[in-house]
């Protein structure tokens, strides 16, 4: 005997109880998925980031966003709460209600074991997707690790990676410079 199948959700059911939930779900081609909650690493990177972000930000035309921003790509279904969005110019979301956007030009992704694999992997092809977006950004929690993808003109995607405390990167996008030990501030331990 084999699994039963699962009920297909469409994405107006999913939106209708989301909004009516405690908790996070994502949502992909008519299935439903908890998010997890965060760690101390995770909590003080997202911190550290989006502070750094929000300063250097202030008062240009770009802004930050922290999970309870959800995001859709009509493109392939997902709706997904990635733990930094930027937005630059008007917010284009998807309905009358205002609380889900489509059009990121950075997303921040902060591994976990549990969801490094899917964010390296499958849900970043799902993210160059967006028509919008420039720059895709994973740190790494449990070590000192960053990987920079940037957009080319041809539609491809350049990685660069910075494994030091003494490292910066640019995000160009945005004019933003950031430094991995004020990524990692506060967590003596990596």
């Amino acid at each position: 005997m084999g699994q039963a199948e699962k009920a297909f959700v469409s994405a107006k059911d999913y939106l209708f109880h989301e909004r009516l939930a405690d908790t996070k779900h994502e949502y992909f081609q008519g299935e439903i998925f908890a998010m997890s909650g965060a760690s101390f690493r995770h909590n003080t990177i997202f911190k550290n980031t989006y502070i750094d972000l929000g300063t250097q930000l202030k008062g240009k035309k770009c802004q930050p966003f922290g999970s309870d921003l959800r995001l859709n790509i009509p493109e392939n279904s997902l709706y997904t709460y990635p733990d930094i969005s930027i937005i630059c110019g008007e917010i284009e979301s998807t309905d009358d209600n205002f609380d889900t956007a489509t059009n990121p030009k950075v997303i921040f992704e902060i591994l976990s074991p549990s969801t490094k694999n899917y964010d390296k992997g499958g849900k970043f092809s799902l993210y160059r997707q967006i028509k919008t977006l420039k720059d895709y950004i994973l740190i790494d929690s449990e070590s000192v690790a960053v990987e920079k993808f940037s957009k080319n003109d041809d539609g491809s995607w350049t990685l660069h990676e910075f494994k030091n405390l003494n490292d910066s990167f640019e995000i160009k996008s945005i004019e933003v410079v950031l430094v991995l030990s004020d990524i990692y501030e506060g967590l003596g331990d990596l």
